[in-house]
C-alpha cells in the first residue's frame, strides 16, 4: 500500500496540512472507557470459542498421574505448583521444598553472574535436576523444569542469535520464517539445557504508550493469529504421541492471557476497560490458533479486565480457557502477579488456584507462598480436588514433554552443543528475518538504495550500538548499558555498513555527530529508542524521550549541506517522528533488529554491479501516529510499506506534537536539581519546622542546613546539602497526590539516586520512604560508604527495601527521604524509580 494522494485535514492542528489519504483514526473513544454496563468482570463461556486440543485423553498417561498424585503428600503436591528464581533458591531447597519448577527472572543468571557462559547454565540445569529426582528419604522423584525468556532467541545467553523483536517478525509476513525461526531458538536452547520458553508473545497491543508493545506482532488480531501456530509448531513439533524433548524441541508458553495490550492508556499490568465481546474478539482470537497447535502452558496476565485481576479469574482461567476453549496444558502466572488479587499478598493467595491457576511464579517470594498453601490445603481453604487437577496438569505436561525419562540435561540430545549458539545458519536465518522486517516509510526521489561504491557517512547515536538494536530482554531484563563485546559473533549496523562499502570498493566514515572531512555522497542516520522491557518501557506520550531527540539536529545540518540523508529508525513501536521524516530524504523503519546489523546493510545498498540487491518487503503492522497523542489520528496505516520503485512523496509534515512537551515521566521525582512537576522539595528537622526549596543559596531548620545549586551535566544541575551535626536533617521529595509504585516494587525496580558525597560525616545517611502519618518504612543500606568522596554514581536501592521495612507503596507520599544526625556534605541531582545504577546497595 502507498500514499500517493493527498487531502486536507482541518483542525486546530492541522489547519490545511497535506496528510496522506491513508489516514485512519484510531480506536473510538467508546473502546478506550467502555460504559458502566459493559464493565462488568463477568464472562458468558458459551459466546467463546471452541477451540481444538490436539491430545486426546491417554489412559496410560492418567493412571501413571493417579499413581502419582497416590504416593504424593500434601507438600510435594504444594511444592509443584510453585516456581522460584534461580537468584533465590538452591538445588538444596529445591529438592527440601519438592518444588516443581525453576526460571531464571530478567537479571538472574548462574552464581549472579548474568554474562555467564552456556557451560555454567548447564551445570546449573544438572544440578537441579539431580535434586528433584532424588529419592532419599522416601522421596517422589518429579524432574523439575526450567522456564525462560527467550523472547527474540535465547537471549540471555552470550553468544546466542537474537532475532529482531515481535514488532519487526509482524511486519515480515512470513509465518514459514516464523517458523524456522522458532525452531532454531528451541535448539539453541537446549543446548544449555534448558526446556521450557515463556514464548510467544501472543498479545495484541491496541495502544503504543505500552512499555511491552514490541513484543506483539501487530495490533491486528487476524496477523497474529496467523502467525501463533506456526511459531508454536516451531518450538514444540507437530502434536503427536512422541515425546516433545526426543525432538529438537522445548515447551513453548503462550503469553499474557488476556488483554494485557488492551489496558487502559497502555499502562503495564493496568485494566482493560473493554466489553467482552472486545476481549474475545481482539484479544482471544489468537489463542485458538494456539490451543490447537498444542501450547502446553499458558501464562496468565498481570493485567486486569474491567477491575478484576486475570490471574484470579475464574470465568476466564477455568471456564472460558481450559474448560470452553479446551485448553489441556497447565497456567503459570506471572512474576508475583498472584500478590496483586484482590485480598492477596505474594506470601498467602489461595484465590489464584482456585481460580484455576496451575502454578504460581513466585520468584523470591516461593517460600513463605509454599507454607501458606501447605497450611491451606490441609485446612481445606485449597480444596483438595483443585491442588490434585492442578499437580496433575503439570504432570501431564511433563510426561508429554518426556521428561522423566529425559535424564540428566546433560546427557539430553543437543546438550552441550554450544556450536549451535549463534551458528550461522542461525544467524543467516536471523538476517532474512531483518531484512524482510524492515520498512520503507520514505523514499523521496528514489534515494534508496545507494550506491556501495559512494562515500557514506554513518551519523546518530545508535548505529555501533548491538544492545540498542537488540532492545529489551537482551543478557538483562531491560536490556541497557551492554556493550558490543557482550555480542562475540554480532554485527552492529555500523559494521554491516562498512562491510557492505568496502566489499564494494567505496569507503565509509563513523561519526555520530555527523563531522566529516571529506564530503560524503550520502549519510545514514541510525536513532531511536535505547533498550526497555516492563515498567520502563510505558510512555505518556508516542514520541521519543527529549534526550533521544538530538539526531535530528545532524539531518538538518547534513540535509542543508547538500548531502542526502536515509534515516534508520531504532524504535519498539511507532512513533511521532515527523520531525525526523521530514529531515530525511529516506526513512526506514528498522525496528529492534536485534545481533544481525548486516541485514539492515542489505537493504540500503544495490549489490556490486549496481543492481537491485533485495527489495523491500515489509509492511506496518501497528498503524504510525501522526501526532504524540495515542489518541490522535494516523499518518500512516497498517499495511502501508514502500518498495524502491514506488513513487514516494511524502509531503513536508506539520511538526506541533499535539501534546505537551514537557511530560514528565510518573517514575521520575528529582532532576537537574529540581523537583518535577507536582513534587517539592523540603528541608525539616523530622517534626515541625520544614522548609519548602525554591530558590538558593538557603539555609533551613535554624541554619543547621545549607542549600546551594552545584553543577552536575549542566550549569546548576543539582543540590548540595551541608548539615552542621548539630540535630537531625531530613530531605525529602513530598506530593499532595499520593502514588502507587506498588506494581515496580514487585518487579524488583530500584530507588534511583545519582549523588554525589562532597566530605562524609560520621553519622550514616538513612533512606525512607513515607505513606502518611505513622507509616512509612527506613533503610541504612549497605554500601553507600564505599562510595568515594567528590565521585558522582548513581545507586540503587530495591523499592522492596523500603516495603519490607513497612512502607505502603501504593499510597506514597514521600517516596524519597534521606535523613542524618550528623555533620555531612552531599550533592543530589536525580532521583526517580529504575533499572539501572552504578552501584546497586543492599537494605541493610
Amino acid at each position: 500500500m502507498t500514499c500517493n494522494a493527498y487531502h486536507r485535514i482541518a483542525g486546530p492542528l492541522l489547519a490545511l496540512t497535506m496528510i496522506p489519504a491513508c489516514v485512519s483514526t484510531p480506536l473510538p473513544a467508546e473502546k478506550i472507557a467502555a460504559t458502566p454496563d459493559d464493565t462488568a468482570a463477568t464472562v458468558h463461556p458459551d459466546i467463546w470459542p471452541q477451540a481444538d486440543w490436539p491430545y486426546a485423553k491417554d489412559a496410560a498417561v492418567e493412571s501413571r498421574i493417579e499413581s502419582l498424585l497416590a504416593r504424593m503428600t500434601v507438600e510435594e503436591k504444594v511444592g509443584q505448583v510453585i516456581q522460584a528464581d534461580i537468584a533465590s533458591v538452591t538445588p538444596e531447597e529445591a529438592k527440601r521444598y519438592h518444588l516443581g519448577s525453576i526460571l531464571n527472572g530478567g537479571n538472574s543468571a548462574p552464581g549472579g553472574d548474568e554474562f555467564a557462559p552456556p557451560e555454567k547454565w548447564l551445570a546449573l540445569a544438572d544440578a537441579f535436576y539431580d535434586a528433584s529426582v532424588d529419592t532419599s528419604g522416601g522421596r517422589t522423584a518429579i524432574p523439575i523444569i526450567w522456564g525462560t525468556d527467550a523472547v527474540h532467541g535465547h537471549s540471555n545467553i552470550v553468544g546466542a542469535t537474537l532475532f529482531p523483536h515481535n514488532v519487526g517478525l509482524g511486519a515480515m509476513r512470513d509465518p514459514e520464517l516464523l517458523e524456522r525461526i522458532a525452531q532454531a531458538t528451541a535448539l539453541e536452547l537446549r543446548s544449555t539445557g534448558m526446556e521450557w520458553t515463556f514464548a510467544p508473545t501472543i498479545t495484541v497491543p491496541q495502544d503504543g504508550r505500552w512499555g511491552r508493545a514490541y513484543e506483539g506482532y501487530s495490533q491486528d488480531p487476524a496477523l497474529v493469529a496467523s502467525y501463533v501456530g506456526r511459531f508454536i509448531r516451531g518450538l514444540q513439533g507437530v502434536p503427536s504421541d512422541e515425546p516433545i524433548l526426543n525432538g529438537p524441541h522445548v515447551l513453548a508458553s503462550t503469553k499474557h492471557f488476556l488483554a494485557d495490550g488492551g489496558t487502559f492508556e497502555g499502562r503495564d499490568q493496568g485494566d482493560a476497560r473493554i466489553s467482552e465481546t472486545e476481549l474475545r474478539d481482539v484479544h482471544g482470537t489468537p489463542y485458538v490458533p494456539a490451543i490447537n497447535a498444542g501450547v502446553q502452558t499458558i501464562m496468565a496476565s498481570f493485567s486486569s479486565w474491567n477491575g478484576k485481576k486475570i490471574t484470579g479469574h475464574k470465568g476466564l482461567l477455568t471456564d472460558v480457557l481450559k474448560e470452553r476453549m479446551r485448553f489441556g496444558g497447565f497456567v503459570v502466572s506471572d512474576w508475583n502477579a498472584h500478590g496483586q488479587i484482590q485480598g492477596c499478598t505474594n506470601a498467602s493467595c489461595p484465590q489464584a488456584i482456585n481460580a484455576g491457576l496451575d502454578m504460581y511464579m513466585a520468584p523470591d517470594t516461593w517460600k513463605p507462598l509454599y507454607h501458606s498453601l501447605v497450611k491451606q490445603a490441609k485446612d481445606g481453604t485449597v480444596p483438595m480436588a483443585r491442588l490434585d487437577d492442578a499437580v496433575a496438569n503439570i504432570l501431564r505436561v511433563k510426561i508429554r514433554a518426556g521428561l522423566f525419562e529425559a535424564g540428566r540435561p546433560s546427557s539430553r540430545p543437543y546438550s552441550g552443543r554450544y556450536d549451535l549458539l549463534g551458528s550461522a545458519d542461525h544467524r543467516a536465518l536471523a538476517r532474512e528475518a531483518v531484512r524482510k522486517s524492515l520498512v520503507l516509510i520514505k523514499n523521496n526521489g528514489q534515494i534508496l538504495p545507494l550506491s556501495p561504491k559512494s562515500h557514506i557517512l554513518v551519523a546518530g547515536d545508535g548505529a555501533d550500538d548491538i544492545g540498542r538494536a537488540s532492545g529489551g530482554w537482551t543478557l538483562t531484563w531491560q536490556g541497557t548499558g551492554i556493550s558490543n563485546d557482550k555480542f562475540p559473533g554480532a554485527t552492529s549496523i555500523w559494521q554491516g555498513i562498512s562491510d557492505a562499502v568496502t566489499a564494494a570498493g567505496g569507503t565509509a566514515r563513523h561519526a555520530p555527530d555527523g563531522s566529516y572531512e571529506q564530503k560524503p555522497d550520502a549519510a545514514i542516520v541510525v536513532f531511536g529508542e535505547t533498550p526497555y522491557a516492563e515498567f520502563q518501557g510505558d510512555l505518556k506520550t508516542l514520541q521519543l524521550k527529549p534526550e533521544l531527540k538530538g539526531p535530528v539536529a545532524t539531518m538538518r545540518k547534513l540535509k542543508a549541506q547538500g548531502i542526502p540523508v536515509v534515516s534508520v529508525f531504532l524504535t519498539g513501536r511507532p512513533l511521532w517522528t515527523n520531525p525526523e521524516i521530514n529531515a530525511s530524504d529516506a526513512f526506514v523503519a528498522a525496528w529492534l533488529p536485534g545481533s544481525e546489523g548486516g541485514g539492515v546493510a542489505d537493504m540500503l545498498f544495490r549489490d556490486e554491479d549496481g543492481n537491485l540487491a533485495h527489495e523491500f518487503e515489509g509492511r506496518l503492522s501497528f498503524s504510525w501516529p501522526m501526532t504524540a497523542d495515542a489518541l490522535g489520528p494516523r499518518l500512516f496505516d497498517l499495511d502501508y510499506g514502500l518498495t524502491t520503485d514506488a513513487v514516494s512523496d511524502v509531503p513536508v509534515l506539520p511538526e506541533i506534537s499535539g501534546v505537551a512537551e514537557e511530560e514528565t515521566s510518573a517514575g521520575l521525582f528529582f532532576d537537574k536539581g529540581l523537583p518535577t512537576a507536582s513534587w517539592s522539595l523540603m528541608v525539616s528537622d523530622g517534626e515541625s519546622d520544614r522548609t519548602r526549596i525554591t530558590t538558593t543559596p538557603v539555609e533551613a531548620v535554624d541554619g543547621r542546613v545549607e542549600v546551594r545549586a552545584v553543577d552536575h551535566l549542566t550549569q546548576e544541575g543539582a543540590r548540595q546539602f551541608t548539615t552542621d551535626g548539630s540535630g537531625p536533617a531530613l530531605i525529602e521529595l513530598v506530593t499532595h497526590a499520593p502514588i502507587d509504585i506498588s506494581r515496580e516494587t514487585n518487579g524488583d525496580v530500584l530507588l534511583l539516586v545519582t549523588m554525589r558525597y562532597d566530605e562524609k560525616g560520621s553519622a550514616p545517611l538513612i533512606f525512607s520512604m513515607q505513606c502518611g502519618p505513622g507509616c512509612g518504612g527506613a533503610v541504612a543500606p549497605g554500601g553507600l560508604d564505599a562510595l568515594q568522596a567528590g565521585e558522582w554514581q548513581t545507586v540503587g536501592l530495591s523499592l522492596k527495601c523500603f516495603a519490607n521495612a513497612g512502607a505502603d507503596v501504593s499510597k506514597l507520599d514521600a517516596p524519597f527521604q534521606i535523613s542524618t544526625s550528623g555533620a555531612v556534605k552531599f550533592s543530589l541531582s536525580r532521583v526517580a524509580v529504575g533499572t539501572v545504577a552504578d552501584r546497586i546497595l543492599d537494605c541493610e
